[in-house]
């Protein structure tokens, strides 16, 4: 497994999460929020970090939440393999849509740096590579979304009263020049132990695709806070070659109180 391989599942297994309450209940997220993640590779050796920063933020005379992904390599690793990678987006303060979506990448010399414009009315969005100094226009589903709204969506509008029989949604996304659905499914409700604390958690189950990375569709393992804020805390993925796990470090100022279990 190489560690590009890697980081490209970094920011797919921080975007798995959830809310089980009505959104007009409670807001689970607000400008000034940020989170750190550690991501160590097979049990024992970090392998990097990524940071997600909310903020208010006006584009083309209108007012969105602007969040910034960051994720890069650390340590050893990142003498001979260096990754700094940057993702941005812009979307609506009501429903999440997406508006500009950013990605911004250096992997051990390889780059990239796309901007993607949606539109959702004539459901297409318009790709300015800048690297290439072309623009592609593709068709996209339905009120899909990019790699990051589609993290506050989930986390503002989720009710389990709207999944199916056996406890799955489905959502549209575009990435990567594709459109693709994103599955998962809702386990249980259980108590972990992290570095906060013991924190109440629902344990989710995201399909994927097995074969050169993941050895099988079940080989993902997501915890997400319980409480109102709805933030993923511990992620866990059995790779073809080793394991990974993304581990909330810190945070600051959360919308909501974050709930340690004390018993």
């Amino acid at each position: 497994m190489s560690l590009m391989n890697i980081k490209r599942i970094i920011f797919f297994l921080l975007i798995i999460n959830f809310n089980t309450i009505n959104s007009q209940e409670f807001k689970p997220f607000k400008s000034g929020e940020w989170l750190k993640y550690k991501i160590s590779y097979s049990g024992w050796l970090k392998a990097g970090e990524a940071t997600m920063t909310l903020t208010n933020d006006t584009l083309d005379n209108k007012e969105f939440y602007h969040v910034v992904a960051i994720g890069k390599t650390v340590g050893l690793i990142n003498w001979f393999f260096k990754i700094n990678d940057r993702y941005e987006s812009y979307f609506d303060k009501r429903d999440t849509s997406p508006y500009k979506f950013i990605r911004r990448i250096y992997e051990s010399g390889y780059t990239k740096n796309l901007s993607i414009y949606f539109d959702h009315n004539l459901e297409k969005v318009i790709i300015n590579n800048i690297k290439t100094s072309s623009k592609t226009e593709k068709h996209i589903s339905a009120n899909s979304h990019d790699l990051i709204s589609i993290i506050y969506f989930l986390r503002k509008n989720f009710n389990l009263k709207n999944i199916d029989s056996n406890n799955e949604i489905t959502i549209n996304t575009f990435f990567d020049y594709q459109n693709n659905e994103m599955k998962m499914k809702y386990l249980l409700t259980e108590v972990i132990n992290t570095t906060f604390g013991k924190i109440k958690c629902l344990k989710i189950k995201p399909y994927v695709k097995s074969g050169r990375i993941f050895k099988k569709k079940e080989s993902l393992t997501v915890w997400v806070t319980a409480d109102k804020n709805r933030v993923p805390v511990r992620v866990k993925a059995d790779l073809a070659v080793g394991s990974i796990r993304v581990d909330l470090e810190e945070f600051s100022n959360l919308n909501n109180s974050f709930e340690i279990q004390f018993l």
